[in-house]
């Protein structure tokens, strides 16, 4: 397996490996972790799990949960499953080398309460191509677009089951009018800024499966003071 390095989360308890070079989570997979909220006993998908990051913390947060990550990419998945095995989390926690385009019911055991993602953000004509293979199919529509992501979940969602994803602001018209032609209507947003007094890169979302039309727009979710440092907000989704 390529080089490695090793990150250390909620006090050590949760151990992660990325490959050197190649994709590497960011703060983006943390917010969206920390704002699915499934409940007790939830089976949960995560679609493009990467290295296993969101699975991982959700599980720290709340044993009782019945997670899968699904990966397209082989070496990718292979590390997932390692660091699922590394954290003792194989019982909860279940590793799939699969297209999610063929996702279906069957191979997670049932439908799914809840589906999270943070899906690439860029379409597969805008924008330079990485030249890193695993960077480039994480950020740009090369392999899955937002139309795969969005109908995955519809397909392996239950009737109410929710939908949990962090995106590109400048895409939000593209993300809720997939939402609602697949029948998962955005109910839950919020703003991510970088700083106080910089405009908003991302969002995050929350969509239901069956909801009625109604949307509530919770506050904004600021990264940074001013000196750089994590907010309280922030900071918490990092304690043990």
């Amino acid at each position: 397996m390529a080089s490695l390095t090793t990150d250390s989360f909620f006090g050590g308890r949760i151990r992660i490996k990325q490959h050197r070079s190649g994709y590497r989570f960011s703060i983006d997979a943390v917010i969206l972790a920390y704002h699915a909220n499934p409940g007790s006993g939830n089976r949960v998908v995560d679609l493009g799990t990467g290295c296993g990051i969101i699975p991982l913390i959700l599980t720290y947060r709340n044993p009782s949960l019945n997670v899968y990550g699904i990966e397209l990419q082989s070496d990718l998945a292979e590390l997932a499953d390692r660091n699922v095995k590394d954290n003792n989390m194989q019982e909860h926690i279940s590793i799939l080398c699969e297209d999610m385009k063929v996702l279906e019911i069957g191979m997670i055991s049932g439908p799914a309460d809840l589906v999270v993602c943070n899906p690439p953000y860029r379409e597969a004509n805008s924008g330079r191509i990485n030249p890193d293979q695993q960077r480039a199919l994480a950020r740009h529509e090369i392999s899955t677009t937002l139309n795969d992501v969005v109908q995955t979940a519809r397909r392996i969602l239950r009737p109410s089951g929710r939908f949990v994803t962090v995106y590109t602001a400048e895409r939000m018209t593209d993300l809720f009018t997939q939402l609602r032609s697949a029948a998962i209507e955005p109910k839950f947003m919020r703003a991510i800024h970088s700083t106080w007094n910089t405009e908003a890169k991302l969002i995050l979302v929350e969509g239901l499966k069956g909801g009625r039309p109604g949307l509530k727009l919770g506050p904004s979710l600021i990264i940074y003071q001013e000196d750089g440092s994590y907010t309280a907000e922030v900071e918490k989704m990092f304690a043990p």
